[in-house]
């Protein structure tokens, strides 16, 4: 009963609730119109059958005959007056069986219900959050922020618009608070003086509107915001925002580094604890065939190979592992070590040959402006030939066709292209060009743009070498803001975790805890307080307090914590 006046208030407030009473109320009035009518008829017809009634039996009789009760009490004897009450009775069954339940649910129960659903969505936050993340917009990245917010204990909260589908979040368990993104009232309800930041994930002119909405409640809270166009990033940082992230620029920079091609150096993944992480590819080099033992790496380089990507798939290594020609190794140690790996295998990566992208959209500008500045040489394929005079002035050769047909990726280049680089924003399509990519040249190392990640697992299969989301990028590079990491990407799925020793594996070695064959993660260091081991041994005793390094995918983090709380 508490929300029967907010839910009053809604009812006579909301200009479509008031149609819609209007209607039942034009409903009712013909109702009992028609009801009068037939009553009135009723006496007419009995005066000429020589009946007498009075007006509350005409009513009753009315009513009866309407309803299809019909007691029987009171009946015509002449034809007319039986062929009065068919119509009688049909017109009620139409009005009130049919037609009034729906006119009744229509427009007065189904508004007074949305009324009760858009009542119970939080207006505003409790009074002590704080240090919570603002997003103001609940999509798939938000989703997926939201899953690591979660599990890294980060408070948030969600703003949307509208106060159905807000409910609808709250009772699924999401942090939500109903209003309008462009009300500075909807940034005080949700505490922005006391967040940690605000992220703005919509459209590049909304983004622009929320940053100066928030700049009136707060001038100092941080303001993160994704950009959809280079050129909007002027015009975010004018309205207030602190950091801009032009995620199709990013993503096409993500994917032109997983390319061989060019003066072919060591892929820079990100930092951790001072030490560098990064990955090469091995194809074409004398490390085919070989074992990570007989590499000797680690003795020439001081590198320790952490993982292998195997076709998509990152594999645990040991000293046994044999590198095949489609293997990229991922390594950890200093820069020093890194430059030296870079000098150690340089001479077998210079190629002249152009890196074949297909699209030339946001991405593939992207990824061909990346390449470029790495030295190497781009041949972008597109059907549109409007855009090719734009696409000229980025790339060494343009390419106007239908990626599909075979005479057109040929006289691309598709042959003898060392790396192909699919940036469409459809999945279908990227998976069948992979296929299609793959058939006319098995040594290529091809990378893919996804949209979404349930397509991981069949543009590996169609023979992808590497494959990354847009919301894959833009969840991971948003936990690195907000805990104040370098970002690190290892590839689609694949993220880096910081967890504490189990009491169950205390005490155990790293061989004996069981961690990689019971769970898949890769173990890369074990941290207590100021010290890091890095690539700890198989011997390296785990102790209480220490921290685990790993990387892997969120299904085996699961399984770690299965496995680590249950023994």
């Amino acid at each position: 009963m508490k929300f029967l006046p907010s839910q009053l208030a809604y009812i006579l407030e909301d200009r479509e609730v008031k149609q819609n009473l209007s209607a039942l109320m034009r409903f009712v009035f013909l109702l009992v119109a028609s009801i009068a009518a037939f009553s009135g008829l009723f006496h007419l017809i009995m005066v000429y059958e020589g009946q007498q009634h009075s007006w509350m039996t005409g009513l009753y009789w009315t009513l009866t005959v309407m309803s299809t009760l019909g007691f029987g009490d009171i009946t015509f004897v002449s034809d007319v007056g039986r062929l009065f009450t068919v119509l009688v009775l049909v017109y009620g069954i139409v009005m009130l069986l049919i037609v009034a339940p729906f006119t009744f649910i229509r427009f007065f129960y189904a508004p007074w219900l949305e009324a009760r659903i858009r009542n119970r969505a939080p207006r505003s936050l409790e009074s002590d959050l704080s240090e919570h993340v603002i997003i103001c917009s609940y999509d798939r990245i938000a989703q997926g922020l939201i899953e690591h917010f979660v599990n890294l204990e980060i408070s948030y909260v969600v703003i949307e618009q509208d106060p159905a589908a807000a409910a609808s979040l709250h009772v699924e368990g999401v942090c939500v608070v109903t209003g309008r993104r462009d009300a500075r009232a909807t940034y005080e309800a949700v505490r922005v003086e006391h967040a940690r930041l605000v992220l703005a994930n919509l459209s590049d002119a909304e983004n622009a509107n929320i940053a100066l909405t928030v700049r009136e409640v707060s001038p100092e809270i941080p303001i993160i915001s994704f950009a959809e166009y280079v050129d909007s990033i002027d015009v975010l940082e004018l309205a207030g925002v602190d950091r801009v992230v032009p995620l199709k620029e990013r993503l096409g920079e993500q994917l032109a580094s997983r390319v061989t091609a060019g003066m072919q150096v060591a892929h820079r993944i990100g930092q951790f604890e001072g030490l560098v992480i990064a990955e090469f590819p091995v194809h074409g080099t004398a490390l085919v065939g070989r074992t990570i033992r007989d590499t000797n790496l680690r003795h020439v380089t001081g590198l320790s190979i952490i993982g292998i990507w195997e076709r998509g798939r990152l594999e645990s290594v040991g000293p046994e592992t044999v590198l095949s020609k489609d293997s990229i190794p991922i390594v950890m140690g200093t820069e020093d070590q890194i430059e030296g790996l870079d000098a150690l295998f340089v001479i077998y990566h210079e190629t002249d040959t152009p890196v074949l992208v297909i699209g030339g959209g946001v991405v593939g500008r992207a990824v061909s402006r990346s390449l470029r500045e790495r030295g190497a040489s781009v041949t972008i394929l597109d059907s549109d030939a409007s855009i090719e005079p734009e696409l000229l002035k980025i790339a060494d050769r343009v390419v106007i066709g239908d990626a599909a047909n075979l005479q057109v990726v040929k006289s691309a280049g598709v042959e003898e292209a060392p790396s192909v680089v699919l940036t469409t924003n459809d999945d279908a399509t990227n998976i069948f060009l992979t296929v299609y990519c793959r058939g006319l040249s098995s040594e290529a190392h091809i990378v893919s743009r996804i949209s979404h990640d349930w397509n991981l697992e069949a543009i590996h299969r169609a023979g992808a070498n590497f494959a990354l989301s847009r919301e894959t990028l833009a969840i991971q590079s948003l936990v690195s803001m907000v805990r104040r990491q370098e970002l690190i990407i290892f590839g689609e799925g694949i993220e880096l975790f910081i967890e504490p020793v189990p009491s169950s594996l205390v005490d155990k070695s790293l061989e004996a805890s069981g961690i990689g064959k019971r769970s898949g993660l890769n173990v890369i260091g074990v941290r207590k307080g100021s010290d890091f081991d890095a690539n700890p041994g198989a011997t390296t005793v785990l102790t209480e307090g220490a921290e685990l390094v790993m990387f892997g995918t969120v299904e085996q983090r699961s399984r770690f914590h299965e496995f680590g709380t249950g023994d």
